[in-house]
């Protein structure tokens, strides 16, 4: 594992049963792109993904267009989301909108991107609600499927992986120009030996993989992911917010929310893991961790199962509405 960026924290662990929350001293001020994800305090994120990749590109596509975005926009709009990421794909292949460059690369027919763009889709129903779209992409080739690991050139491990890397960003290019400003931020994952791949001075390194990402909108924020690391930390100089997974929400510790140049966020789950029902917080718990955090300045993400139309489970849309009244009432917009 790659080493942890430097950084002064000033440790205090957050427990449900706490009643007071205090810094020694006043959050700082967001850089400038981070100014909108601090004052919006919270949002959703939703892992929409095929489960393997023998799942036929036919039922992918049918998956995809039967996503119900305005519905969800909807139930984000009646939770009071600030925000909501997507994920791109994940480890099967399948992602949820085109891509010539991947297409070239990997060279798979028919294509398991899938032919509706639900990025460009999911905007049209959250712009005109308020709601901000970000989007989620691993750091490496898709490694359930073993044509997309070959023609991309990745293995895992502790390995440079310079063209790997080179091909790599130009696939975020290519999905960052189509949909220019509509998203506002990437969160990568699985970038677990960082000092291996990405801190060079020569490229491909983490500048190169940063301006990919903001190739089609120079205002996104980014955030690498190394896995759950306690505390939440920033990885590289390039980010502009903590991607800070984190597992156990009520144990998290907390010092300045502005961390070497990168507003304090943290991502975790309301099921018993990600993406699994049935909520393991009582609306109670989750409200409280979650305020105590955005009121001391920090920024918090939800993770929430889809079903198989997009939608959000009622159990799991009642805590959000509970966290989205509760944080209206300290941070309205």
């Amino acid at each position: 594992m790659g080493s942890v960026r430097n950084s002064c924290w000033l440790i205090a662990p957050l427990l449900i049963g706490c009643t007071s929350f205090c810094l020694a001293t006043p959050p700082v001020e967001p850089g400038r792109r981070a100014e909108w994800f601090q004052k919006a305090g919270w949002g959703v994120f939703m892992h929409y993904l095929a489960e393997k990749p023998e799942v036929p590109v036919e039922e992918w596509n049918r998956r995809i267009n039967e996503f119900k975005v305005d519905d969800l926009a909807r139930q984000l709009e009646s939770a009071k989301a600030r925000y909501f990421f997507i994920t791109l794909g994940q480890n099967s292949g399948h992602y949820l909108a085109p891509n010539k460059t991947y297409d070239s690369l990997v060279g798979i027919r028919p294509s398991k991107c899938s032919t509706r763009d639900l990025v460009a889709d999911l905007y049209a129903a959250l712009e005109p609600r308020g709601i901000k779209l970000l989007v989620y992409l691993p750091a490496g080739a898709p490694d359930k499927d073993k044509t997309a690991m070959e023609k991309l050139q990745w293995k895992s491990g502790p390995y440079r992986l310079s063209e790997f890397q080179e091909k790599w960003e130009k696939v975020i290019g290519e999905w960052s120009e189509r949909w220019g400003t509509k998203v506002v931020g990437w969160w990568f994952d699985g970038c677990y030996w960082p000092n291996a791949m990405y801190r060079h001075p020569t490229p491909p390194n983490f500048e190169t993989f940063a301006a990919a990402a903001r190739k089609g909108n120079p205002e996104s924020l980014v955030a690498f992911n190394r896995g759950v690391v306690y505390p939440i930390h920033s990885e590289a100089e390039q980010e502009d917010y903590t991607a800070g997974e984190i597992d156990e929400p009520t144990k998290v510790s907390y010092g300045k929310f502005w961390v070497d140049g990168a507003q304090w966020h943290m991502l975790s789950y309301l099921g018993k893991s990600w993406s699994a029902p049935p909520p393991r917080f009582t609306d109670a718990e989750v409200v409280k961790i979650t305020t105590r955090l955005v009121e001391a300045g920090g920024v918090v993400t939800w993770d929430v199962p889809p079903e198989a139309d997009g939608l959000i489970p009622e159990p799991f849309l009642r805590q959000l509405r509970a966290i989205g009244e509760a944080v209206e009432a300290i941070r309205p917009r």
